[in-house]
Formats: structure tokens, C-alpha cells, sequence
């Protein structure tokens, strides 16, 4: 699966749309407000910062596929920019951002510190920033043996060495100069084709198969036995709601 159609295929589900409206809540943005989406991917968030009227939404993605899509799907949204940028060296201004979001992106930065130093560089003092990230290291399914699920598990972490940042997102942010309120939710997902599509259970069997952590006949098994009846399938997802500190000068850069 390529990465634009795994994307959209995550944004699709029930419990992603949930958690984005809450974060967009929180957000909250006004029409004199730039709002900032770090890692923005093929765009699928801004058409929805833009509808709020902000004055100016921003994009920002190393990827230049994922800009280029993101460009095209925002061409209707005349406050809307993407430009092709590093979460570490983002090619804004400091203090000229109000609002700001970080979805599921920290995993794939190498110093996730360092985003979020730039953050807070970016970020008004009075100004508002929301992260979502799983901790890969929680996937949890049911039936199947625990062994098995343990093996995957252990694959997609050693294959993502961000794998864990989700539980240190508050420890980051706090050291970077922002004030955390941070909350864990479990999203469950019932259905085995939903859960393999956002989670990818097949497709990190086969790899684990491939790196010589797992059995291929044990991999076999455990496939058939989660498709074969009542499934269950969840992850933490840490959520942070940022504000700079009052006294942040020293976690900026």
C-alpha cells in the first residue's frame, strides 16, 4: 500500500475522525489565527483548518510527493500553503504561528526534541499547539497467540525506532518549554480488514517471517486464527495539548 492511500485509509476510520475533531476543539482557531499543521502529508487536515476561517493556514512536509497532493487538494483553499520543509528546521519565522498540530509524526522524525524545540521557536507565547501519537510498542490483539503478537510487535519497533515516542512526547515537550496536559485513549478496532489496513498485521508478519523473528507456519497460524472469529485489535494514543510556558526561555532555541 502506498503511503498517500494509507493515509487516507486511516483518516477514513471512525475513531481517527473522533480524535481529529477533538484536537480541532481544542485548536480552536480564529480568523486572525496562522495555523500550523507539522506534517501535514497529502493535506487531508487542511481543507478543515481552512474552514475555520483562519487567517492563514500553513503545511509544511519533507515528503515532496506528500506536498505536491497536498497542494492539489487544498487549490479551492486560498489561505492555504504547503511548502516541503523539516519538522527540525521549519521555514517559519519565530513567534509567528497561533495554533499548531502535530499528527502522528513524531515517530518518524529522528530527534523528536528538536521539532519540538522549532515548535515552541514558532509558536506565540500566547499561542496553542495539539500532538497525537500512538506508542507502536501497545498493539494488542485478540484472539491469537500472545507469543505470535508479541514477535510482530517487537519487529514493527525494531523496524521504527520511534516507535515508543508517544510516551515521551510530555517528557519532550516539557524540556522544549511548553506546559503539558496529556490524555491516553485505546482506540479498538472489532473489524480484522480495518485493523490489518491501519495496523498492518499481514503485511509486519511477513516481514517479521522475512527477518527471521517469527515462523512462517506460526505467522500462517496466527493470521487464520484473528480472521476467523470475534477480533479485537487496540493501541494507546497519547494526546498533548501545548502552551508555552511562562518561563520557556530556556527550552527555546
Amino acid at each position: 500500500m502506498d503511503a498517500i492511500r494509507y493515509l487516507d485509509a486511516v483518516a477514513a476510520q471512525a475513531a481517527t475522525r473522533a480524535y481529529k475533531s477533538r484536537l480541532l476543539s481544542v485548536l480552536d482557531p480564529e480568523r486572525r489565527h496562522t495555523v500550523l499543521d507539522v506534517g501535514c502529508g497529502p493535506g487531508t487536515d487542511l481543507p478543515d483548518l481552512a474552514e475555520t476561517g483562519a487567517e492563514w493556514v500553513i503545511g509544511v512536509d519533507a515528503d515532496p510527493l506528500m506536498v505536491a497532493e497536498a497542494r492539489r487538494r487544498a487549490e479551492e483553499y486560498p489561505a492555504v500553503s504547503v511548502h516541503v520543509g523539516d519538522a527540525r528546521h521549519l521555514p517559519l519565522a519565530d513567534s509567528m504561528v497561533d495554533r499548531a498540530r502535530l499528527d502522528r509524526v513524531l515517530h518518524q522524525v529522528p530527534e523528536p526534541e528538536r521539532a519540538l524545540a522549532e515548535l515552541r521557536r514558532v509558536l506565540r507565547p500566547d499561542g496553542i499547539a495539539v500532538v497525537a501519537q500512538p506508542d507502536w510498542d501497545s498493539i494488542t490483539v485478540d484472539p491469537g497467540d500472545d507469543a505470535v503478537n508479541r514477535a510482530v510487535r517487537d519487529h514493527v519497533c525494531a523496524a521504527m525506532p520511534g516507535a515508543t515516542t508517544g510516551r515521551r512526547v510530555a517528557r519532550l515537550a516539557e524540556r522544549a518549554g511548553f506546559e503539558v496536559v496529556l490524555d491516553a485513549t485505546a482506540p479498538v478496532l472489532r473489524d480484522f480488514g480495518v485493523a490489518d489496513e491501519v495496523l498492518g498485521l499481514s503485511r509486519n508478519a511477513e516481514r517479521a517471517v522475512r527477518a527471521g523473528r517469527l515462523a512462517a507456519d506460526r505467522a500462517a497460524e496466527w493470521l487464520a486464527e484473528l480472521r476467523s472469529g470475534p477480533f479485537l485489535a487496540t493501541f494507546v494514543l497519547f494526546t498533548a495539548v501545548l502552551r508555552p510556558a511562562v518561563s520557556s526561555a530556556a527550552g527555546t532555541r
